[in-house]
């Protein structure tokens, strides 16, 4: 299948974001096409990401001075301290705002990179190459940085627009099955907040998708990225629309802070947890019909992955999770916000719930 491009355009930035098989291999081309002109560059590597692979940029590249650092992409990584050894090279190699920074890995390297040429001299060039399925279609596009602390998961960052996003899918053959899953979740997620018929297309097509089949698997790349690109130009900063991407996310993340970010539960795992659970609690509070909720609730089963949360939490967690989800950044009172579900393709975002009606819904979800 060709190369497929998009382009996105927010208020702060024009850049491509360029989807297929072997784009490492044109790399320069990309470059010049965006003008992306620099004399020296920091490549931020995943540690997990295929050598090969990296070096067929390392060879694009060949003529300008690189500097690699390895990083160890995980949760706990995903921290100031990550940044600070980023911000060091760049500073003890005198970089300067005109240089450039590039990311190779998943969307924990990316929003560390990110999050550094943000800061760093108040914005460096920043080119995205994103390795993951779950990046590919989700944190590599717009322009949010961040990192964990002690507190809940993202609450530091910034938002800042790449110069290019390169999707390579040579990357995702060399992804577990686990990996896989983790980033058809954000998939699914796009469909049920914005396109019903996107969801018939996943229904039908979930297991060859799963399989990363040509040309199903570009396609579903594209149609994705395309709905967060215009979920993203309309409202850039998350002042409004855009917290419609934070569908199961508010659960997501309090299960993810509450296991300490082990590797029990990765991200895209729990973004399909809380899709689960977003949806029942659209369906209790009776915002979305059975008949919808049971179509979400049989693509879930069908993608062979445990979504239940009681196989994961009890009823002694239960405090824990509240904890993190009143530190949401989305809320502004003290209620939580959630991103509900009207039907597929129709979410809402501006509803606000008392501590104890979640705490009730919870316990009953976790004592089953």
């Amino acid at each position: 299948m060709s190369l497929i491009k998009l382009q996105v355009s927010t208020g702060n930035q024009k850049y491509p974001i360029i989807i297929g098989n072997n784009c490492l291999n044109k790399i320069k081309k990309f470059f010049r096409e965006s003008s992306i002109n620099f004399n020296q560059c920091l490549i931020v590597v995943d540690k997990n990401v295929p050598k090969k692979l990296i070096n067929k940029v390392f060879k694009s590249l060949s003529k300008k001075s690189i500097i690699i650092h390895y990083f160890d992409a995980n949760e706990k990584n995903k921290n100031q301290r990550s940044v600070d050894k980023i911000l060091s090279i760049l500073l003890k190699e005198n970089f300067n705002r005109n240089d450039c920074l590039i990311s190779i890995g998943g969307g924990i390297t990316g929003d560390v990179s990110g999050f550094a040429a943000s800061i760093f001299k108040r914005g460096l060039k920043f080119v995205n190459i994103p390795t993951t399925l779950l990046s590919q279609v989700d944190s590599s596009i717009g322009g949010k940085t961040g990192i964990n602390n002690n507190h809940g998961k993202n609450l530091i960052g910034t938002f800042y627009q790449p110069s290019l996003v390169l999707s390579d899918i040579t990357f995702l053959k060399s992804l577990s099955k686990r990996e896989v899953i983790c980033g058809y979740g954000e998939i699914l997620k796009h469909a049920l907040i914005a396109d019903k018929k996107f969801f018939s297309f996943l229904n039908k097509n979930s297991s060859e998708i799963l399989k990363l089949k040509s040309p199903l698997i570009e396609k579903t790349i594209f149609k994705s990225c395309s709905i967060k690109k215009m979920i993203v130009e309309a409202d850039e900063k998350e002042t409004n629309t855009r917290k419609i991407l934070n569908f199961g996310h508010t659960f997501a993340h309090a299960y993810e802070a509450t296991l300490g970010y082990s590797k029990r539960l990765n991200h895209g795992e729990a973004v399909i947890m809380g899709i689960k659970t977003a949806a029942k609690f659209s369906l209790l509070n009776k915002i979305l019909s059975i008949k919808e909720y049971e179509l979400i609730d049989k693509h879930l089963n069908r993608l062979n992955f445990q979504s239940n949360i009681n196989k994961l939490f009890s009823s002694k967690n239960l405090n824990k999770i509240l904890s993190f989800m009143k530190k949401d950044k989305k809320n502004s009172t003290n209620k939580i916000n959630l991103v509900l579900i009207k039907r597929i393709g129709y979410p809402i975002y501006k509803k606000q719930f008392g501590e104890k009606k979640i705490y009730f819904f919870l316990k009953k979800e976790l004592i089953k």
